[in-house]
């Protein structure tokens, strides 16, 4: 039996290729024993370990409004959007589940604020663990969770390998990277993004700004130190593959076509699968067990 665990890393709405990455590995006969996931990548891992097919999670993510999803509503937190209208779905999707109800093991990250470490989670609330790991620091609210103030797991962990290396002691980690290595396409310009209720011709004269410009240095910068964090964890981790989907001219919170970022989930898969498929093989195995291969 092809047998893995999976670490599904973060990156806002690129975040749609984990489906078609969970599809194909589906169809080409691995079983997935356990799934770690970071930020979207968290969304994700929950679902599918809820028992939710690759499928029911593509037409979960078409069904939803992309353009109300990040409405700011009262009582949300200082930030340029709120997850108020996240948690409401979040309701319909998972329910009161917590992690004791899920079909296989599953740990989403966050990062707590006050003690600057990064923080599994994998008891509890599920759809608590999920406000966690999106809450992009600044762009969504912190979420309070015992005594801790939680921001997004990527600040510490963009690719979740080694949480999920505990998760199936044993089993060789896939880890699915949404990020740019460093060397690669800059990171796309981005737009400052605006509540809606700012009329069209003032968000775009605001978009000329000086504030909205140096908004855009701000997050770029962010953005390399990000993709350089997730290259270091994945250098130190070591995980027995990594998938890339092409996704670098997405922002992180464009509105997508669902379905042709699953299709790009699924050709990352395809570009690799005779790696796959050695890792997994009988000599693969007895090297892991026998002379501690990496896993």
């Amino acid at each position: 039996m092809m047998e893995i665990t999976l670490a599904l890393g973060g990156g806002g709405t690129r975040g749609n290729a984990h489906i078609g990455v969970l599809r194909r590995l589906e169809k080409e006969k691995f079983s997935i024993r356990a799934v770690a996931g970071t930020s979207f990548g968290g969304i994700v891992a929950a679902l599918y370990a809820a028992g939710h097919s690759p499928d029911e999670i593509e037409e979960i993510f078409v069904k939803v409004d992309q353009s109300k999803l990040y409405d700011r509503k009262p009582g949300d937190g200082p930030s340029l959007f709120g997850l108020s209208a996240v948690s409401l779905w979040l309701d319909e999707v998972l329910g009161v589940l917590t992690f004791a109800d899920l079909k296989i093991p599953c740990a989403l990250t966050a990062v707590d604020l006050n003690s600057g470490l990064e923080v599994t989670l994998s008891e509890g609330s599920v759809k608590k663990a999920v406000l966690s790991t999106i809450a992009m620091p600044g762009i969504f609210p912190t979420f309070q969770m015992n005594g801790w103030e939680l921001v997004d797991g990527g600040v510490l962990n963009p690719v979740p390998v080694s949480v999920a290396r505990t998760l199936a002691p044993g089993l060789p980690v896939v880890a699915v990277s949404l990020c740019t290595p460093i060397g690669g396409p800059p990171a796309k310009s981005w737009t400052m993004p605006l509540p809606k209720l700012f009329p069209r011709p003032l968000a775009a004269r605001f978009n000329q700004s000086n504030f909205a410009r140096a908004f855009e240095i701000f997050v770029r910068s962010v953005d390399i130190g990000g993709r350089a964090v997730s290259e270091y964890r994945l250098a130190v981790d070591k995980p027995a593959v990594i998938i890339r989907p092409v996704v670098a001219g997405i922002q992180t919170l464009d509105k997508v076509d669902v379905r042709e970022l699953a299709r790009l989930g699924e050709e990352a898969v395809e570009a690799v699968l005779p790696e796959l498929k050695r890792v997994v093989s009988w000599p693969a195995r007895i090297n892991r067990q026998f002379f501690g291969g990496a896993a």
